[in-house]
């Protein structure tokens, strides 16, 4: 009895992988599909014992591996191979883009988190959402779990959980999401010559 309980179990797991891929590879099948996403976002951000330690808003503009970013006077570009951080004021940090970053990038939450770096569990699919576990193979990483929520109508991620090593939570959430957006190229690059007088530093 055990044994056939071990076995339905195994089923259970492999069955719960192979449709969370699933669910995942369509989600990035859908994207690559498009021409361009913006959205609202917000992240919160809890410590160990759920207590919000701050909540910050802004836009996101993303077309394949490039995106755009502002939060407040931040605002952050990716073309695909460098990254731009202007403060707002009076510099920009000029970096390249580094895929095997420990941290979980707002590109990654968007139109990336599938990938091989994970393990992945279907946790639920009840409701308007799939709720998915993501755990890093790559146990350095500086955080430990990725809870993203796929809404079912839009095929999108539209809400992700980072659990870092210390418990902390991070979680962000997109709204006002248009996933047919026609964006330029332009719009993941910082110009110098738009910010006149900006401190530009090479890391």
């Amino acid at each position: 009895m055990f044994f056939v309980l071990a076995i339905g179990m195994l089923s259970t797991g492999f069955a719960q992988t192979s449709d969370a891929k699933a669910i995942l590879e369509k989600v990035s099948d859908k994207l690559k599909a498009n021409t361009g996403i913006t959205a609202n976002f917000s992240y919160t951000t809890k410590d160990h014992k759920n207590v919000v330690r701050g909540t910050k808003k802004g836009i996101i503009y993303i077309k394949g591996q490039k995106y755009y970013l502002k939060e407040g006077n931040t605002e952050i570009y990716s073309n695909g191979s460098k990254n731009w951080n202007y403060d707002g004021n009076s510099e920009v940090t000029v970096s390249d883009v580094d895929n095997d970053s420990q941290s979980f990038t707002p590109q990654k939450f968007i139109s990336n988190v599938y990938d091989k770096d994970f393990d992945y569990d279907l946790v639920s699919s009840a409701g308007n959402y799939y709720q998915i576990a993501m755990t890093p193979v790559d146990k350095r990483k500086n955080y430990k779990m990725v809870t993203v929520y796929v809404d079912k109508t839009k095929e999108l991620v539209t809400k992700a959980q980072i659990t870092d090593k210390a418990d902390n939570i991070t979680e962000l959430t997109l709204s006002n999401v248009n996933t047919n957006a026609n964006i330029p190229d332009s719009k993941f690059t910082f110009d110098p010559k738009a910010h006149p007088g900006v401190e530009v530093i090479n890391e």
